[in-house]
């Protein structure tokens, strides 16, 4: 059984139409990063119709705090996913497996130490963040449920990620959307049910991951999983940790940078508006995350199809791989354009009723988004980097974004334009390092050409 599973994964990945294979991972991807999105804006929603405009600010707040914990999923998530991809294209199950098991650990271990300290420190790293004496409550009653139950959300995600590029993209699926119904069917009842106000959400949150994480690990303990957790691996082997983490620490210094922003973002917000502007930024993002992981659950689909094939050497199906996602991330990244310019207004009617949050919200998502065509293509540039294991580039690709170019312009521009400054930081940093990216893929696409050439003769 197990032997024809292997077969099967192993002749659709060499064989397959590029656009019919990356169809097949990506959707189920794309729904599972969605139902994902759909947590915290479920959230956002049901907070800003049944508690107040100042607890979607207060839950804005927590923001740098949710990306930096789960930064640690990512580390271990993405780097294990690129490895067993990798592992797997050259036939290298037991290794794959090794992988699962030291990530399991590398989790545990890794969460217990972020919750010890966050929950210590989590006053004065509150107020370093942005809060104010009127968010502070919000924003603390959120966090001191949701850091502890972080470690199920982390290894949720991460297990579900490897689960997909072992050859399971609708299980998967089932996973995101498993925790997502559990959410939505729980945050009302614990905000209006049980009268719990924004401690609720924080709970139905951690009860519908803790939900979707048994489901994702009854799949790898199944003797007909392509690849299982086993006693034996569930040991430290550093040489495994550090491969892991060599190809995590891409996107975890993208949420490291990422928080920076973010408390950069709350800081200035406040400095040049209110409490309501932070919490229009809240609603923004909200908007924006749900197109952003469209092209990032595209990427999911592509990381299997390209670290497997790349591992097989068959680089004319890399590159093929590369360019028709790129093409439809482009795709994707341009329709939310259009939405954030022509539905503003009517997108944060869905967050609240409030009529200066609503306005600070239309003209800032507007603005905001105005370089967003060009996200899709770096999306896909950075994770293809992680894909085939070459993260120095990786890590470039996202720094010179969010270092180089965003925390600048967010220092600068407010000094000129005000708040519309803290704005307009977005579509400027998004441009130029659109055309680094540029850069990084030609010199990419000519390295390809080379490999097909070399693999012919």
């Amino acid at each position: 059984m197990e032997k024809t599973i292997i077969t099967d994964i192993e002749l659709s990945l060499e064989t397959k139409s590029i656009k019919k294979l990356v169809w097949e991972y990506a959707l189920p991807a794309i729904i599972g990063t969605i139902t994902t999105a759909l947590h915290s804006i479920i959230d956002r929603m049901f907070i800003g119709h049944g508690v107040s405009a100042l607890a979607i600010s207060g839950l804005g707040i927590t923001f740098p705090v949710m990306i930096l914990t789960s930064s640690v999923g990512l580390l271990v998530g993405a780097g294990a996913t690129s490895r067993i991809s990798l592992a797997l294209g050259e036939k290298n199950k037991e290794r794959a497996e090794q992988i699962l098991g030291n990530s399991l650990l590398l989790l545990i271990v890794l969460n217990i130490i972020v919750t010890a300290v966050f929950l210590l420190y989590l006053k004065p790293i509150l107020m370093a963040f942005g809060a104010s004496e009127l968010t502070y409550p919000y924003a603390r009653d959120y966090l001191q449920i949701i850091i502890p139950g972080n470690i199920f959300v982390s290894m949720c995600f991460s297990f579900n990620n490897m689960m997909r590029v072992s050859g399971y993209p609708k299980k998967a699926m089932y996973t995101m959307f498993i925790g997502a119904v559990c959410n939505v069917i729980l945050t009302p009842l614990f905000i209006f049910g049980f009268g719990m106000g924004i401690r609720g959400t924080a709970v139905s949150t951690v009860i519908a991951m803790f939900v979707g994480l048994i489901f994702v690990m009854y799949h790898f303990v199944q003797p007909d999983s392509l690849i299982r957790l086993k006693m034996k691996y569930i040991r430290f082997n550093w040489t495994i940790i550090i491969a892991i983490v060599s190809i995590g620490l891409s996107p975890f210094l993208m949420q490291a940078a990422a928080t920076l922003v973010a408390i950069l973002m709350n800081t200035q917000l406040m400095k040049y508006g209110d409490e309501l502007a932070v919490g229009a930024f809240s609603i923004y993002n909200s908007l924006a995350m749900v197109v952003v992981m469209v092209a990032v659950g595209l990427n999911q689909g592509m990381q299997p199809i390209i670290g497997y094939n790349y591992g097989a050497k068959k680089y004319d199906r890399v590159k093929a791989t590369l360019f028709y996602g790129m093409k439809m991330a482009t795709i994707i990244t341009s329709i939310g354009f259009i939405l954030g310019m022509f539905l503003p207004q009517f997108l944060a009617y869905l967050f609240t009723t409030d009529p200066h949050l609503i306005g600070i919200t239309e003209r800032g998502t507007r603005i905001a988004m105005l370089a967003f065509p060009v996200i899709g293509f770096q999306i896909v540039a950075s994770s293809y980097f992680q894909s085939i294991g070459q993260a120095k580039k990786s890590i470039i690709l996202t720094l010179i974004r969010q270092i180089l170019f965003l925390i600048p312009a967010l220092w600068i521009l407010p000094n000129f334009f005000g708040l519309d400054g803290v704005w307009v930081a977005n579509p400027v940093s998004d441009f130029v390092a659109a055309m680094v990216s540029i850069g990084f893929l030609i010199h990419q696409s000519k390295a390809l050409n080379k490999l097909i050439d070399e693999s012919k003769l």
